[in-house]
């Protein structure tokens, strides 16, 4: 049987602990922003659907920057919008976008669409 010491324990478990942190670097930047979800951060993937859950005309927009309807299901800016903004990088272009390739496809993308849910039967009245 072994004779191991509950200091020695100890000993090894901080020094563990102290391995492990030193090797976490302490900032760290995000490369890409990928969104998935549904109406609540949606920003404009159902324009490039044939759907009728769309956000592309007023009172859609008219807090945003440009006063103008992006297809976001909100009157200004949504959370992808505020949490890239707070991490200093560009919005996600929505995925079905023309304007999605090359850098800024590298910048992420938004997936999100109005309408969506995990069921079968999700959206079938704006089919």
């Amino acid at each position: 049987m072994l004779n191991v010491s509950f200091s020695s324990i100890i000993f090894v478990a901080l020094a563990l602990i102290v391995v492990a942190f030193v090797n976490v670097p302490l900032h760290a930047e995000a490369r890409a922003f990928f969104v998935f979800g549904d109406s609540l951060v949606d920003n404009g993937n159902n324009d490039f659907l044939v759907t009728t859950a769309r956000a592309d005309s007023p009172p859609y927009g008219i807090d945003f920057p440009t006063h103008r309807p992006t297809g976001r299901f909100s009157n200004g800016l949504n959370i992808p919008d505020l949490i890239s903004e707070h991490m200093g990088m560009e919005s996600p272009l929505p995925y079905l976008s023309p304007l999605l390739k090359g850098d800024k496809l590298l910048n992420g993308a938004n997936f999100a669409s109005a309408g969506i849910g995990i069921l079968n039967d999700t959206g079938v009245q704006f089919v």
